[in-house]
């Protein structure tokens, strides 16, 4: 018995390293692609003279302390009034959210504020809401505390120019990263996420990932795929291997910027990062078989879906395979084998889990944006590791659950730290 035990064990490590070392020479690859590769752009050189009409939601609970900031931007965006809809969801709000949006749609007719105050909460449920009030061809997307600037409802609704384009998706960059070491970690991370993964990704013609924010899709396609689904805690994740698996693209446009408040305490940063982890992996148990068997999917993108999908369920896997290496260890195991897969497993592990971009992607992504002085940053990335590990591997089993069980899942917003306008 004891020796079927071991052979599990160092089975397990072997995979866990073989599974890590894909996903480090898959990141490795992105950030070459990102230094010698050629570029692809996404239609920022088109002049377009006909835009097609747009609603832009603003999901909103309890949001009084940014909700003024993103409004008063959004009406200020050069985009033609006449094909402009802005519909701020106040989704159950207990503040001066309700007053705000109501004062703003008193001055500019273009907003037209919805206030759900029954049924579910989420910002699910409160999409599907807000597209059954406009019948505009495309929904646009921003967060509560984003900041968009003035050009960026023209920036993404040019790309659906292309028939083949279902969603868009821009850049997010923390505007609050001076406040503490955690805002600067973030930033980076940020930037590595969006600087060199995502933008891979999209030049190899890969899965460009939709990210709910600094977006948009189109109404008539997310309604005929059933709407957002309101169980899902990452409707964003959803959406986009829907579109894949029914044949649309999602562009990647890294110059269109929206700015965001970044979690400023490590408790909120813990909450939004098991959420975030608890959502992916849902997706992840729904739609991985639909996926590998869809015909619409070529081979390369199934491959970079496949490792796509489970990212946010190999920081468990890692957190598993190193107890699994200390189990050897106190097995007396204590060889080569032993030591050599404790070590594999940290420093592969750390390398490519320890942030939502690895290290290497990060010190691209920050030489890219000239701001070199960050990378001081890296070393203390290592911390970070050990944080995103265990939140995230809270999140895959909290998806677990939720999935064997069907247990109802509650929508938890981000808590914002900007001060309110008075």
């Amino acid at each position: 018995m004891e020796v079927d035990i071991l052979v599990i064990l160092k089975g397990y490590a072997v995979f866990v390293i073989v599974v890590s070392v894909i996903y480090l020479i898959r990141h490795f690859i992105f950030t070459m692609d990102r230094v010698f590769g050629e570029q692809k752009m996404y239609y920022q050189d088109i002049i377009e003279s006909d835009y097609p009409s747009v609603t832009v939601f603003v999901s909103m609970h309890n949001e009084e302390k940014v909700a003024m900031n993103v409004l008063e931007l959004l009406v200020k965006c050069d985009y033609p009034q006449d094909k402009l809809s802005i519909i701020p969801i106040n989704d159950h709000s207990t503040d001066k959210t309700r007053e705000i949006l109501d004062s703003f749609a008193a001055k500019y007719p273009i907003i037209r504020p919805l206030h759900r105050d029954s049924g579910e909460r989420g910002k699910a449920v409160a999409l599907n809401d807000g597209m059954a009030l406009t019948d505009h061809e495309i929904m646009m997307v921003f967060d509560a505390d984003y900041l968009p600037p003035k050009g960026i409802l023209k920036d993404i609704a040019v790309c659906f120019i292309n028939p083949e384009v279902g969603a868009v998706m821009g850049r997010v960059v923390p505007i609050n990263v001076s406040t503490n070491l955690l805002t600067r970690i973030l930033d980076i991370e940020r930037s590595g996420g969006y600087q060199v993964d995502q933008q891979a990704r999209y030049n190899m013609r890969l899965i460009a990932q939709y990210g709910g924010t600094v977006g948009g899709f189109r109404r008539k396609e997310v309604l005929a795929l059933g709407g957002f689904n309101h169980k899902s805690l990452t409707e964003d994740t959803e959406l986009t291997f829907k579109l894949y698996l029914e044949g649309w693209k999602v562009v990647y446009a890294n110059r269109v910027e929206c700015y965001e408040e970044a979690p400023e305490t490590w408790a909120v940063r813990a909450r939004q990062i098991t959420r975030w982890s608890r959502g992916h992996n849902q997706v992840m148990f729904t739609y991985f078989t639909r996926f590998i068997f869809c015909e619409n999917i070529s081979f390369r993108e199934k491959v970079d879906g496949v490792l796509l999908l489970f990212v946010y369920a190999m920081p468990f896997v890692l957190l598993v395979g190193m107890a699994n290496s200390l189990a050897l260890f106190f097995l007396g195991e204590s060889g080569i084998f032993a030591s050599t897969s404790m070590i594999s497993l940290f420093l592969v592990g750390c390398s490519t889990f320890g942030n939502y971009a690895p290290f290497y992607e990060i010190g691209l992504a920050v030489f890219l944006d000239g701001a070199t002085r960050r990378l001081r940053l890296l070393p203390l990335l290592i911390f970070n590791f050990f944080f995103n590990m265990f939140y995230t591997s809270k999140g895959f089993l909290e998806a677990f659950v939720d999935v064997t069980t069907g247990r109802a899942t509650i929508w938890q917003k981000t808590e914002r730290f900007r001060k309110a306008a008075p």
